[in-house]
């Protein structure tokens, strides 16, 4: 075997910046870029990824040198950021809505560290973000990913992605989409919460003794339970249909 065949100029850039590209997902994209995942081990998986699917891709068409090489390195990794703004911003659709059942269950000042994004967060928020994670691997959103990136092996040169006008329009779009539909999804529970405080407000007037903070407030939290329960399905069905959505439109990436 000629090694120097192998070990061309071109060669090595490509597989630089094939590795960025996997990298960059690793980084921002939903269930890859879990901060409980060690960084060494997403650099190997970059790594791994980049040797499987190197046969796959396209040659470096570029003059190589630095500029070049140092611009096609930015592409990359603004290529993968954009790819995880666009799926972050549907799987936000949950958390979003997690936080608006914790404010109507008294649950908002009860806030955890949240071991996929590192940051507080309301325990209502948390558990939906965690149920969410495993529903999209049951869907097999990682499978998805890896397609998604073989497909644009073919469609995207190595360091040619170029921001386009559709793209700003479509993330300020994703951006209000997501307060819509995660406030759809808790407003069973906002609506309960307001009937019950209907309720409880007359209760009040009626019976003064009527004592709010020791059995209005356990109440509105088991039934606020008992429609979170029922309505997890019908949360899950419409985060699947946003996902599907976000990976519909980056295919106009191509």
């Amino acid at each position: 075997m000629n090694y120097a065949t192998i070990f061309t100029d071109t060669n090595i850039v490509g597989f630089i910046l094939l590795f960025f590209r996997f990298a960059s997902l690793f980084i921002a994209v939903p269930i890859f870029s879990h901060q409980s995942i060690p960084m060494v081990f997403k650099t190997a998986m970059a790594f791994f990824f980049t040797v499987v699917f190197y046969s796959s891709m396209q040659p470096v068409t570029f003059e190589i040198n630095v500029v070049n090489l140092v611009l096609a390195i930015l592409s990359e990794l603004l290529f993968g950021l954009i790819i995880g703004i666009v799926l972050q911003l549907a799987f936000n659709v949950i958390t979003f809505a997690g936080g608006q059942i914790s404010f109507v269950m008294g649950f908002s000042m009860a806030s955890a560290i949240d071991p996929q994004s590192g940051v507080s967060m309301p325990i209502i928020s948390q558990f939906l973000s965690l149920m969410a994670l495993m529903v999209l691997f049951s869907l097999n959103l990682h499978h998805w990913m890896l397609m998604f990136i073989d497909r644009s092996l073919s469609a995207i040169p190595l360091g040619g992605f170029m921001i386009t006008k559709n793209l700003f329009s479509y993330i300020i779009h994703a951006a209000s989409n997501m307060f819509i539909v995660g406030f759809t999804i808790a407003f069973p529970l906002i609506a309960l919460s307001w009937m019950a405080d209907i309720i409880f407000g007359m209760l009040m007037k009626t019976m003064p003794q009527f004592n709010l903070l020791v059995i209005g407030f356990p109440i509105k939290i088991i039934v606020s339970f008992a429609v979170l329960i029922a309505t997890f399905a019908s949360a899950m069905l419409i985060l699947q249909i946003q996902m599907q959505d976000s990976f519909n439109w980056l295919e106009t990436l191509f």
